[in-house]
């Protein structure tokens, strides 16, 4: 083992009594999160609109400033982005994320500080370093280099002092030293806004390397993958990199993508980590091997508050801190952060699996669920259902969506699903059967409605051609960087495009 990966391994290792020390004391540096936010930003107009200079505790921050949106904010970060400055935080801020949390066309902004790049995502990403090297003391992770896909960035045209693009650009145009001496491939590929073109490029450079790990979305690694197996005529990756020990992903749930990896990387030792990076902060990084939650990374310069899930349609909802949130209940997270962001309704839900220290599941969007007849489906009941059915069937999933069949008045409704398949059960109805099955053992609202078919009949699953999602994707020009496919949907619209590709195509 290289002198150079026993020297970072240590360095990376050094970290690792701060972390212990947050998860150990997490309550008193949340506090000091909070005292030293309202501090920065008391000479910003916000903080002298909501005058942070006489707010001295969390219940005051509370009455004071009331819960943001997006829409909330908007009028702050347009003024941001058109060149002015100590608005919403007390640095420059020249650099916006284009959020790619849904595939919905209308586009979000977020402003990024040098304070939200040093302390919150690049933090973050040396983090997950930390607990890999602690975990894994004989790696070899720095012996080679990280291939890191990402998005692309254009220069903001209402202001050429700042700049925008997908979160993974703008970190990449970002990086300290340290991450461009890991990282592959080079700035000029990583950059390209041709998402095809890319992929190419990036094999071009990266095929003969000694590629140890891989960060991205699973949707468009998967891509990147599938395509150097084509290129090399390899059958497994090991064949091409067989030093390749981590993939680290994130930004959607892993489970539908679990076995596509597996299969790819057979024979290897590979380790899958999660992290929850998104645009408005990194907020929690897998702590140990094969476990399905993350640790709530705490002195990352955000303040956590947490909404109930019955309270989410409330104008302004009571919020919960850390030391009053429960096990296994689901809450919508709201974040204050170095970057202006303020008591900010980022749009995801969570659930707790540990307060001791805190760990937590990302159980999908505030408005990414199906509550057409009171069934209230969320993602992370949709993707277990769907990987057990798949694991059951002898099948496997590249993409899914589902949505309502709304009643007509003589039949009962139900939910639509659409599943592309790698590899298409032998029974469809089978498989339908295990799905229903196991989103009535996991949901017992779901349960409630289909009982007798009362409330809901049988669901409705299509198996859908080859590329049905990344031709939609394609259309709607969202290929690469941090697009998602929506999971689940209370209306029709995204289905209903898709049956059309799907037709297209067959």
């Amino acid at each position: 083992m290289s002198f150079f990966n026993s020297l970072l391994s240590w360095y990376f290792k050094q970290r690792y009594d701060q972390i212990q020390s947050f998860m150990d004391e997490p309550i008193a540096t949340q506090q000091e999160v909070f005292s030293k936010l309202i501090h920065l930003a008391e000479d910003t107009q916000w903080g002298e609109q909501f005058r942070y200079d006489e707010i001295d505790t969390i219940k005051a921050y509370k009455q004071r400033v009331p819960i943001q949106d997006y829409e909330s904010l908007k009028p702050y970060i347009e003024r941001t982005m058109k060149g002015e400055q100590q608005i919403l935080w007390y640095s420059d801020i020249t650099w916006f994320a284009k959020s790619s949390g849904t595939t919905a066309d209308k586009s979000k902004f977020i402003p990024i500080s040098q304070d939200s790049l040093d302390e919150c995502h690049y933090k973050g990403g040396k983090d997950l370093l930390t607990l890999y090297c602690y975990n894994h003391p004989q790696s070899a992770l720095f012996t080679g280099k990280g291939l890191v896909m990402g998005g692309s960035h254009q220069v903001n045209p209402l202001n050429q002092q700042s700049a925008y693009g997908d979160l993974s650009a703008v970190l990449n145009q970002n990086m300290p030293w340290i991450g461009n001496v890991l990282r592959t491939p080079e700035l000029e590929v990583a950059l390209l806004e041709d998402w095809e073109e890319k992929i190419e490029r990036m094999l071009d450079t990266t095929i003969a390397q000694n590629i140890t790990h891989i960060a991205g979305v699973p949707t468009w690694t998967l891509v990147l993958l599938q395509r150097l197996l084509e290129r090399t005529g390899a059958k497994h990756i090991q064949e091409v990199w067989p030093q390749m020990e981590l993939y680290i992903h994130g930004g959607v749930s892993f489970t539908p993508y679990r076995q596509q990896f597996e299969q790819l990387f057979k024979g290897m030792p590979t380790l899958f980590y999660q992290t929850y990076n998104a645009s408005e902060g990194f907020f929690g990084i897998q702590m140990e091997p094969k476990a399905d939650d993350m640790l709530l990374m705490l002195d990352y310069g955000v303040f956590y508050e947490f909404i109930p899930l019955e309270d989410i349609d409330q104008e302004q909802p009571n919020t919960l801190q850390l030391e009053e949130v429960e096990l296994g209940k689901t809450y919508a997270m709201v974040i204050s952060t170095n970057g202006g962001l303020w008591r900010y309704k980022i749009g995801d839900t969570v659930t707790f699996t540990s307060v001791h220290p805190f760990k937590i599941k990302v159980a999908g969007r505030t408005k990414n669920y199906i509550n057409t007849f009171g069934e209230e489906l969320m993602v992370n009941n949709a993707d277990i259902a769907i990987a057990r059915a798949a694991t059951a069937t002898g099948s496997k999933i590249r993409e899914y969506t589902a949505c309502p069949i709304y009643n007509d008045g003589a039949v009962v409704g139900t939910h639509e699903w659409l599943i592309e398949f790698e590899e298409t059960p032998s029974d469809l109805f089978a498989f339908t059967l295990i799905l229903d099955n196991f989103l009535k053992a996991v949901n017992s609202d779901y349960e409630a409605k289909r009982t007798k078919d009362l409330g809901m009949r049988m669901p409705l699953v299509r198996s859908v051609p080859t590329d049905t999602f990344y031709q939609w994707m394609r259309s709607k020009q969202k290929l690469g960087g941090q697009h998602k496919i929506p999971r689940l949907n209370n209306d029709r619209v995204f289905v209903e495009e898709l049956l059309q590709i799907a037709q297209s195509l067959s």
